[in-house]
């Protein structure tokens, strides 16, 4: 491990210098090895999911971890938008001169090597590196057990497309071992050669580089996520957008967790949005309240609040009005991802301006909750973090900023 992080920090110098061109071709070559590679891509993941149901891993995570032909494709088309996405070093985000003559610029620059720990999702594998390479960084990655197979072949493509550019290979390293000593190692920064580290799982694997890291964490909390259903929402924009929110893949952390109804149309609008999720497979766990109005669904315990379920349930609570649901999301949510569904312009700019979650929603759904979406070309995870980045990470958001300052002979008096 000591010996990756040596590695990468020699590796950070010709990424961080090579041109906008070759990192593009870099990605561009990326993509084309994963494209090259699917079969042994699949063969491997095919080893992962048959070792995940050998030890009980529920099929919710099994969707995380499976890939397919056309996941497969996914992957190398997200990478082809990362490699077709503005290359944001060198950008002058501000300039201006002072009154003594000095022009001074802030200028976008890499941070150096990244520290990547996720779980079950391979596709992270590709995001991560494309991610890295376009803003500049080096990684070092280190998946989840559940998907090293997976993983090891996706980068072995990457490193194809890297040394097919001209880059080293140890711009991006994946730890080839699934020992979670692996893991405190990376906590420690490996000899100072890590300069920051970035969760992307569970909550407990947040908690551990949270409170072990001895570097800069960027955040990537649970998405405790909340539809709002106001008194004057859409009956049938309501119904598609909390089925889509909850249904369309339960697995993401942009999933919805907790359904909340104006008590002043729950009876208009809740038997109805139930039923639509009811029919989708999905199971509602309710105050007294939304069980009076839907018999079919069961008591909801205090937990429910507090749960990342990741699975087809969802939470269901009537609340006093617009107050009263931003009053649960500030005291259940996580910061990450909520919704309000109104026809009511002002009730929702109050939504949108009360709830501080990095990504807050007027008539959509939390699903959007994704870097590709938001036209990032990708993202790394949605920050919960106050500082630094919030919200989708892509590549402009793994870049920090120094300032060039120019003179013409200016001493300070």
């Amino acid at each position: 491990m000591a010996d990756m992080g040596r590695r990468a920090r020699a590796a950070a110098d010709a990424v961080r210098l090579a041109g906008p061109e070759i990192r593009s071709a870099a990605l561009s070559a990326i993509a084309a090895a994963i494209r090259d590679g699917a079969d042994a891509i699949l063969a491997a993941n095919a080893v992962d999911i048959t070792r995940a149901r050998a030890n009980g891993l529920s099929e919710a995570l099994i969707d995380r971890l499976a890939l397919t032909p056309a996941r497969v494709a996914a992957i190398a088309g997200a990478v082809d938008e990362i490699a077709a996405f503005p290359d944001p070093l060198g950008v002058e985000t501000e300039r201006w001169t002072r009154p003594n003559g000095l022009d001074i610029a802030r200028v976008r620059t890499p941070l150096g090597v990244l520290a990547i720990i996720y779980e079950s999702r391979p596709n992270v594998t590709a995001d991560a590196a494309a991610l890295c390479i376009r803003s500049g960084n080096v990684a070092i990655l280190r998946c989840g057990s559940d998907c090293l197979d997976s993983s090891l072949a996706v980068h072995a493509a990457v490193v194809e497309g890297l040394v097919a550019a001209g880059l080293p290979a140890d711009a991006v390293q994946l730890v080839p071992t699934p020992d979670r000593a692996a893991v405190g190692a990376l906590l420690t920064g490996l000899d100072g050669n890590v300069d920051l580290l970035i969760p992307r799982g569970g909550k407990s694997l947040v908690a551990r580089v949270q409170s072990e890291a001895r570097v800069p964490v960027l955040g990537h909390l649970e998405g405790l996520n909340h539809t709002y259903l106001h008194a004057a929402a859409d009956l049938d924009m309501a119904r598609d957008i909390v089925v889509n929110a909850k249904m369309r893949r339960v697995s993401v952390c942009g999933s919805t967790e907790t359904l909340l109804i104006d008590a002043e149309a729950a009876g208009r609008l809740l038997p109805p949005v139930a039923e639509a999720l009811i029919d989708a497979g999905c199971e509602l766990r309710g105050d007294a309240r939304a069980q009076a109005l839907v018999p079919a669904m069961s008591a909801a315990a205090e937990a429910d609040w507090t749960t990342e379920y990741l699975a087809p349930i969802l939470a269901v609570r009537i609340v006093d009005g617009l107050d009263a649901a931003v009053e649960h999301i500030r005291t259940h949510g996580s910061g990450h991802t909520e919704a309000i569904i109104t026809d009511d312009a002002e009730a929702a700019a109050a939504f949108l301006n009360a709830v501080d979650s990095a990504i807050v929603l007027w008539n959509t759904s939390t699903q959007f909750a994704d870097g590709g979406e938001f036209g990032f070309g990708g993202e790394i995870g949605i920050s919960t973090s106050r500082l630094h980045a919030r919200g989708p990470v892509g590549a402009e958001q793994l870049t920090s900023y120094k300032y060039v300052v120019r003179g013409t002979g200016q001493i300070r008096p």
